[in-house]
């Protein structure tokens, strides 16, 4: 199933939870869309989708600046992954498609 749509990820962090809403869409390997918090809406960087395997960039500047590097499998309605965020470790997510 394709990654297009919008999903609601939650992101475990060492700072807490973090809850981040994605709209994208794929046009052959390349992977388009916005990632949206409580705090800012971003465009994402460097976006690529190989069959249910996406990866994607984002900077974000809070709660500080930094480049989060996305690393995604999707299945059926599900999404998982990692983000790694700057020198932090990286973070595992999970999420749903919500426009299913």
């Amino acid at each position: 199933m394709s990654i297009d749509g919008t999903w609601n990820i939650t992101v475990k962090t060492p700072m807490g939870n973090q809850e981040i809403r994605l709209a994208v869409r794929s046009d052959g390997k390349t992977l388009t869309g916005t990632q949206s918090t409580k705090d800012e809406s971003i465009d994402i960087q460097d976006g690529l989708v190989e069959g249910d395997d996406a990866t994607w960039s984002a900077k974000t500047s809070k709660p500080m600046p930094m480049q989060v590097k996305f690393t995604a499998k999707v299945d059926g309605n599900d999404i998982s992954g990692t983000a790694k965020a700057g020198f932090f470790p990286a973070s595992p997510f999970t999420g749903h498609r919500s426009d299913a």
